[in-house]
């Protein structure tokens, strides 16, 4: 049976983000990577986070199951940019509940793509 994709497309979990976190196709473009992120978020797929962050800017681990859990709502990408060949941009809302309440990461992205794959830099976070 189908399952929607978390990451707000309207396709098939397995057509849409699944074949980058289950098989290990990678995404074609940072805007793929950063859906396929979010929705790794929301399967806590700490594994494939670390995976698509630099090395550079990647932490030693992220502890998901250890945080009080979260509720992922929603994603809504703002903007997505191709700067050059190799960098880009995407800006991004992420909706989500933890105890309850509702809260909103804004963020605008960086990636970088090194030897073919994307991956996540860093990114800014917009007050609400």
């Amino acid at each position: 049976m189908p399952h929607p994709c978390p990451c707000g497309k309207p396709a098939d979990y397995a057509a849409c983000c699944g074949r980058h976190l289950d098989l290990g196709d990678p995404p074609p473009d940072a805007e793929a990577l950063m859906r396929s992120r979010y929705t790794a978020f929301t399967l806590g797929r700490e594994d494939y986070l670390l995976t698509t962050w630099h090395p550079d800017f990647r932490p030693s681990g992220l502890n998901l199951a250890g945080d009080p859990p979260t509720k992922w709502l929603g994603l809504a990408v703002k903007r997505f940019e191709l700067t050059d060949d190799s960098h880009a941009v995407v800006e991004f809302v992420a909706r989500y509940k933890i105890g309850g309440r509702a809260h909103r990461l804004h963020e605008t992205s960086r990636f970088i793509r090194e030897d073919g794959r994307w991956l996540y830099l860093d990114g800014d976070i917009h007050p609400n």
